[in-house]
């Protein structure tokens, strides 16, 4: 198996090798490729060490079996015909091609079939709030159909990259030391502060990052549900929360609920609130599965019921979940 990183100096590039790694994923061959930026650096896997490669429209990419790309929307859509020509999957976490009809969106947990039908050789990795919800939902869909979803999402730094990381931890400092804070990754000082905007606006008050999850949500899961989102980066640095509350045609009770999440793939249900025990960003960093707990029914709504999750926004947000669609392709021997 001859795998490819595309972006492997970034946060999430970065996270694929430690992914690939952790789970023993088939590499007999790895290519790492780069920017002008990151060409040249060079990095361990595996007790072998990799020298990144300059990105180019060239054949570099023949007999490469999976890329997996994290390098940004442009990026992706100027390479995706020299990355693909040659027969190689390539799987993307940009938003480049996510809405596309002819390139699957998948979530494994929710429906890995969809990878196998993918007529331009590209798999979208979706949205890591999206991500994180769909795990949680999937199980809750097959108790009842949902029809409407709420959400309101707590962001960290990590969702705009390892810079951004870095410049909360150095506005932090800079705050204390009773300094101006460096503001470049985000529209205001994040650190000590919450800012309820993640993109653009549309043109109906919405961000892209929240109508990603309206639209992202109906593809992964192949519903009708309508999902409205507020969308805030929160100053914590890695591991996404949401608030989710649900409507279902027929009621869930909390019971029946935490018993599907505890039967789910990919879901770690911790709700003891007798104990103060729920889930955190500062305790999921690093995991692999998406946290749940806060189960309740929905004060507002008879057929609603609402729960707490959180999960880390670079790994099953991103690096683990296209790892795990390239498991998928492997184990149905579904690559080439």
């Amino acid at each position: 198996m001859k795998i490819a990183i595309v972006g492997a100096s970034g946060a999430v590039g970065q996270e694929f090798l430690r992914v690939l790694d952790e789970r023993n994923f088939p590499v007999d061959e790895l290519v790492l490729f780069g920017s002008e930026r990151s060409a040249g650096r060079k990095y361990t896997f595996r007790d072998k060490e990799y020298e990144v490669k300059l990105l180019q429209h060239n054949d570099d990419f023949k007999g490469i079996d999976i890329a997996f790309v994290s390098a940004g929307g442009g990026t992706s859509k100027d390479f995706a015909e020299t990355i693909t020509k040659h027969g190689t999957v390539m799987i993307d976490n940009s938003s480049a091609f996510r809405m596309d009809k002819d390139v699957p969106l998948v979530v494994p947990e929710c429906n890995a079939e969809d990878a196998l039908n993918r007529p331009r050789g590209i798999i979208a990795n979706p949205n890591c709030t999206t991500i994180m919800m769909v795990v949680c939902l999937q199980p809750l869909e097959k108790l009842s159909h949902i029809k409407r979803i709420h959400i309101a999402s707590y962001q960290a730094a990590s969702g705009a990259g390892a810079a951004a990381m870095a410049e909360l931890e150095q506005q932090y400092r800079e705050v204390l030391d009773g300094r101006p804070a460096t503001v470049n990754k985000f529209a205001y000082q994040l650190a000590y502060n919450v800012i309820p905007q993640i993109d653009v606006f549309t043109d109906n008050g919405y961000t892209k990052e929240e109508m990603k999850m309206f639209n992202e949500t109906r593809k992964i899961m192949h519903t009708d549900a309508a999902c409205s989102a507020m969308c805030v980066r929160v100053p914590s640095l890695r591991s996404h929360s949401e608030a989710v509350w649900i409507e279902t045609e027929q009621p869930i009770s909390p019971e029946a609920a935490r018993a599907a999440f505890e039967q789910a793939p990919g879901i770690t249900v911790i709700d003891d609130p007798a104990n103060k025990q729920y889930p955190m960003p500062l305790f999921t960093a690093g995991e692999d599965d998406v946290f749940v707990g806060r189960i309740r029914r929905d004060l507002a709504n008879d057929n609603g019921l609402t729960f707490w999750l959180c999960g880390d926004q670079i790994k099953k947000g991103a690096a683990l979940n296209a790892v795990q669609i390239a498991e998928y392709l492997i184990e149905v021997g579904n690559i080439k």
